[in-house]
């Protein structure tokens, strides 16, 4: 029996934690940037009302009763539609069609930019080539055009998969074409070219040694992919290239448009969708503004402590009154 066996480990309890640590494991657990925190909330209370609000709110949504175009009330919180649909309980339940046409494409369009442009700028040669004449012909072509003949052409009739085939189809280039250059100077790095001298395979040199060091990009790529999905998906049923019978976002305003809301004064049948587009958007670009302050060096802000009461007061005196310290300043070095 040795002295190691004699010596108990005891297990390591969190509770007995320092608070000090175990604050400063939270601020490292949460994000630190105000603006992603601010992103995360408005993101997840999206998703929360994607999952749940249907469940809170059954039954149809298309229902429609003989009051039209009712105001605001305590029993139509948004008023009614000219048919006398609730407007309120469509845009609850038009959320989670939405969300998931607007995540599934950002989904899938990264997926596809992601195995274009990294075996693009690995492999090389007539295999770049050929993905890159592919990408530069989808960049070329007008997007939203485009977006609007392939609707066209598909038959609406088949929901939600039409549109999310369509906006994959056509959004995957730019992606592609970032992820490329990054792969070409990635796959030159010499923690790759030791990898690849130690023998290992070309899946691993791609899954485990470049991809990884991509993580930043594609979630940035994933993010702006995901907003362009939801405004195109918007767009798209606006213009009625949709299954109109479904109700989201887009249809709302379809037949808001449609039955002259804007003329009409009917402000609760077109500003709430176009809020909720625009807050969803919005949360999107904040969450890629937090991801960007922490792995750009550029951004990155030093936490100082600031001096409390007097001290603080007198320490901030030079942004109160920046001409009169900047002068006095001159005046000291002068001398």
């Amino acid at each position: 029996m040795t002295v190691l066996d004699s010596v108990e480990i005891q297990p390591t309890n969190t509770s007995d934690m320092h608070p000090k640590k175990k604050a400063g494991f939270i601020r490292f657990a949460l994000p630190r940037s105000g603006a992603m925190r601010l992103g995360f909330g408005i993101l997840g209370f999206f998703i929360v009302v994607a999952l749940i609000g249907p469940l809170l709110l059954p039954g149809d949504p298309n229902t429609s009763t003989p009051f039209g175009n009712l105001p605001p009330s305590p029993e139509h919180w948004l008023g009614t539609t000219t048919i006398g649909q609730d407007i309120f309980r469509q845009l609850v339940d038009g959320t989670r069609l939405s969300v998931l046409i607007g995540f599934t494409c950002g989904l899938l369009t990264t997926l596809v930019a992601i195995i274009i442009g990294v075996a693009g700028g690995y492999f090389g040669g007539w295999i770049d080539e050929f993905l890159s004449m592919i990408s530069n012909v989808f960049l070329v072509i007008p997007q939203l055009p485009l977006i609007i003949v392939l609707a066209a052409l598909v038959p609406s009739g088949r929901g939600p998969g039409t549109v999310i085939v369509v906006i994959t189809v056509t959004g995957w280039a730019w992606g592609a074409r970032v992820l490329r250059s990054v792969t070409l100077t990635l796959r030159q790095r010499d923690y790759v070219q030791a990898a690849r001298v130690g023998g290992e395979s070309t899946f691993r040199l791609i899954f485990f040694e470049i991809v990884p060091n991509m993580g930043a990009i594609i979630a940035t790529n994933f993010i702006f992919a995901t907003i362009s999905a939801i405004l195109t998906e918007a767009t798209l049923e606006f213009l009625g290239l949709s299954n109109l019978n479904q109700v989201s976002w887009g249809t709302m305003l379809y037949w808001a448009q449609n039955n002259d809301a804007l003329l009409g004064g009917y402000w609760s049948w077109y500003v709430p969708p176009g809020i909720c587009i625009a807050l969803l958007c919005t949360s999107l670009a904040l969450i890629n503004y937090g991801i960007d302050s922490i792995v750009n060096p550029r951004l990155r802000s030093i936490p100082t402590e600031k001096p409390a009461g007097l001290a603080g007061l007198v320490s901030r005196l030079p942004l109160l009154f920046p001409k009169k310290y900047a002068r006095r300043m001159v005046q000291q070095h002068g001398e």
